[in-house]
């Protein structure tokens, strides 16, 4: 049952269907080295207009800590999915995978989100 629950959030090109209300990570590319990261995070969410919409996503150590955040400007209504960067992200030692999360303004943190391995680091 959850499996399809989570199937049911995306459609198969990989636009966020709105079942859920929720902004979906649906791809990340990162590079970088010696604990700094360039992330290319690319979200699918059923933006409405102002009133709804992704407004940011997060990188976050697998128990929540917060290493980056990329404030969304505008809602994304006409331009589905999305990818934006955010440069300089800062990983502690130690760490090698990260979680990927986008927030919707209305639902909060509640969509798929994507953990990835660091480059220099796994």
């Amino acid at each position: 049952m959850l499996a399809f629950l989570l199937a049911a959030c995306a459609t198969s090109d990989g636009e966020a269907s709105g079942l859920t209300g929720c902004a979906d990570v649906v791809g990340v590319d990162v590079a970088g080295a010696d604990g700094t990261y360039r992330f290319d995070v690319t979200v699918a969410s059923p933006d409405t207009g102002w009133d709804k919409y992704a407004d940011e996503w997060q990188v976050r150590s697998l128990d929540g800590a917060v290493f980056g955040t990329r404030a969304l400007a505008h809602p994304h209504v006409d331009e589905q999915p999305f990818t934006r960067s955010l440069t300089a992200v800062a990983v502690p030692d130690g760490i090698t995978e990260v979680e990927v999360a986008a927030r919707d303004s209305v639902a909060g943190y509640c969509g798929a989100t994507s953990i990835v391995n660091l480059p220099d680091r796994s």
